[in-house]
């Protein structure tokens, strides 16, 4: 649910999935076929591992991070990873990366520009994204919503960003 005033989306568990199935269903009507799903950890993750099973491809993993300050709500430096996880040796071929959002763009832009600079096995590369915010500098091959107003995106399981196990032991009374 966006706010009246355009700052906020609240997204339930629910809302969220959906979002990704209707994702999966606009890559696969625009008929392009792919051989693996590379996922950006952390907030690619989750939508990387549903495309995958729908897709039935092998998921990779490339981990980076830029939101680590005030429980993940404050943008830093960018940090990627030199190597990239998969079950099949070296990723090759046609790939979708996935993240969860475009939110200023600086993420996936300079990703992209290092796949294509650093995987020549890499022959055609297209990325899919939730959310789509107004202030993106990069336009994924694929989004689900546009977000003009550049809200703050409050994701499901973004409570776990502060929550340390003392709250755990203290909500299951362990």
């Amino acid at each position: 649910m966006l706010t009246e005033d355009g700052k906020h989306l609240y997204v339930s568990y629910d809302e969220y999935h959906n979002l990704i199935e209707k994702l999966a269903i606009k890559i696969h009507q625009s008929g392009w076929e792919f051989d693996t799903i590379l996922c950006l950890a952390r907030g690619g993750m989750r939508p990387g591992d549903i495309l995958s099973r729908i897709f039935d491809k092998p998921l990779a993993i490339m981990s980076t991070s830029s939101y680590r300050a005030d429980a993940g709500t404050v943008q830093g430096h960018l940090d990627i990873a030199r190597f990239i996880t998969t079950p099949k040796g070296e990723i090759a071929g046609k790939v979708l990366l996935v993240d969860d959002l475009a939110d200023t763009g600086h993420t996936l832009k300079a990703v992209v520009d290092q796949l294509k600079n650093n995987y020549a096995p890499i022959t055609e590369l297209r990325t899919a994204v939730i959310w789509t915010k107004g202030v993106s500098e990069f336009k994924p091959d694929y989004s689900m919503d546009y977000l003009a107003t550049n809200p703050w995106i409050h994701q499901p399981f973004e409570p776990y960003d502060s929550m340390r196990p003392v709250a755990l032991l203290e909500k299951w009374k362990v």
